[in-house]
């Protein structure tokens, strides 16, 4: 995940703040949208199974309890290892993302840096199909790694890229996919839907984070939403229904008041206190006696 000047990572997730001397106060739109149910036990104990499977020191320890118990220890963390490997090369590809689209607007870049630490590390192919892809779509930066605040609702976010495709004004959020056996680029999760709707709702955007000033969001009126799934084999573009944006802006404004309640939740004190067995009646303790 990248890191937005305004964005902090705290107790309640990760949130926004409006300047850079100031605490955090509302809920980034990746927070709101993870109070969603997602029940990843499944794909986790397969990744344990698999990991502890492929294990060359499996066999050797057949016998031995103590070693087995620490290779299944070190197979459980395989999901944590994975999800955190694919989140730093997603990091890496977006960095990538972002110094193609200032290139392209004449801006100071670190293009040849970033596409030099892909190719270190056996991404270059990532790299290759974006900028296919780029030249392809025609792609027309605005802005990139753009900060947006709405402060009705009560969040705030960092869209990938604003830019322009065939004349129209686009929203882009990239996804970093890796490829399936078929040799296309995995789908991406529905909930990219709600993150982009919740960009396009935005009432701000960052002008100046260090004097903490913004302006109008500029770019909500009847954009293309677009879900950019970036692999090593294509780049898969996919559009926001339009039919159905209003029901996946309702269930965000629902998942804000969700993680809302949550927190007073656990800031009104215990949820569960001791309790006695009641105290005897002094009638029913002469009652007692007398039996």
């Amino acid at each position: 995940m990248t890191s937005p000047a305004l964005a902090h990572q705290t107790a309640n997730g990760r949130m926004y703040s409006r300047s850079l001397n100031e605490s955090p106060t509302v809920p980034s739109i990746t927070t709101v949208i993870s109070q969603a149910p997602s029940d990843m036990s499944g794909w986790a104990g397969h990744m344990a199974a698999t990991t502890l499977a492929r294990d060359p020191g499996l066999a050797a320890a057949a016998g031995n309890p103590a070693r087995l118990k620490s290779l299944a220890k070190e197979a459980s963390a395989a999901a944590d290892r994975f999800r955190n490997a694919a989140a730093e090369r997603g990091d890496r590809v977006h960095f990538y993302a972002e110094q193609v689209a200032l290139r392209a607007l004449g801006r100071p870049h670190q293009l040849a840096e970033a596409r030099e630490e892909l190719r270190s590390r056996g991404e270059d192919a990532f790299a290759a199909r974006l900028d296919e892809w780029w030249q392809l779509y025609g792609v027309e930066p605005l802005v990139p790694e753009i900060t947006v605040w709405n402060q009705e609702v009560g969040y705030a976010g960092t869209l990938d890229l604003v830019a322009r495709i065939g004349g129209r004004l686009c929203l882009i959020d990239f996804k970093t996919k890796g490829t399936d056996r078929s040799g296309q680029v995995k789908a991406m999760d529905e909930k990219v839907v709600m993150q982009l709707v919740a960009g396009m709702k935005a009432q701000e955007s960052l002008l100046d984070a260090g004097a903490g000033s913004w302006e109008p969001w500029a770019y909500g009126s009847d954009p293309i939403l677009l879900g950019v799934a970036v692999g090593e084999t294509e780049v898969r573009p996919m559009q926001a229904n339009p039919a159905v944006l209003r029901y996946h802006w309702y269930k965000f404004c629902a998942l804000r008041r969700v993680w809302e309640t949550q927190l007073q939740a656990a800031e009104a004190g215990r949820a569960l206190l001791p309790i006695g067995p009641p105290a005897v009646h002094p009638e029913a303790a002469g009652a007692a006696a007398l039996d």
